[in-house]
């Protein structure tokens, strides 16, 4: 079993003589907006009896599903933002990964990153029924890519994660409302979100997003994205 830091107390580890699970793909989107100089983003907290990370406060998100995969959107991601995560995915996978930080969103929180359904005669997959029914598709060009996280190897669950983010005036609606995945899912500063009870890497990736918003990082996909993952011991903050 590949250990955990030696002052690592937390006690959702992986059972000791069992496998490391291979990484699941999944995606976060992080919605923000500014509120005079500060800025918010929508979060919420996860229930207690969640075997993962229960109690913290996360980004709304999840794993990719096959329908990710099929579902059409209103347009296309921004080419630098593809290019970035075609570093180490298909486009096929790229695209799916943008579609269930959009689906998970919406499926979590209520709020729509969409704009009018091109193609409103076509079908949908039967899990993005509920989303086309508010007569939109997927807003792919809203999405900026910001931050790539691997689940360390001795947690019982693991996830492969592409963080994302999309200003709220991109959003088709306002009213927030929870599905019983996140607790009192509400918009909260930065400031505020970093006193409360978040993972390691959510406090990262807020202090990414501030720093984004502060110094727009140019879009020609020259820059790096922050890779973060547990090799030989260590937590190691990389670039893909």
């Amino acid at each position: 079993m590949a250990e955990p830091p030696k002052d690592h107390n937390d006690k959702n580890l992986r059972k000791p003589g069992t496998k490391a699970l291979r990484p699941r793909d999944a995606a976060t989107l992080v919605l923000y907006r500014k509120a005079g100089r500060k800025i918010e983003v929508v979060m919420g907290e996860r229930h207690g009896k969640h075997s993962f990370m229960p109690n913290n406060w996360v980004f709304p998100g999840g794993g990719v599903e096959r329908t990710d995969w099929r579902v059409r959107g209103a347009n296309d991601l921004q080419p630098h933002v593809a290019a970035h995560l075609g570093k180490a995915a298909t486009a096929a996978r790229v695209r799916a990964l943008a579609a269930a930080a959009i689906r998970e969103t919406f499926e979590e929180t209520g709020l729509i990153l969409g704009k009018p359904d091109p193609e409103p005669e076509k079908s949908v997959p039967r899990n993005w029924r509920d989303f086309f029914a508010t007569g939109h598709a997927p807003d792919f060009e809203a999405l900026e890519y910001v931050y790539r996280a691997i689940t360390p190897p001795y947690r019982p669950r693991r996830f492969n994660a592409r963080f994302f983010m999309a200003d709220a005036d991109r959003l088709a609606n306002e009213v927030i409302e929870s599905s019983g995945e996140l607790l009192d899912i509400h918009w909260v500063t930065i400031e505020k979100a970093l006193t409360l009870p978040i993972p390691r890497i959510t406090g990262v990736v807020l202090r990414t997003i501030e720093d984004n918003l502060e110094n727009p990082p140019p879009r020609s996909g020259e820059h790096k994205v922050p890779l973060f993952r547990y090799l030989h011991g260590k937590h190691l903050d990389l670039e893909e």
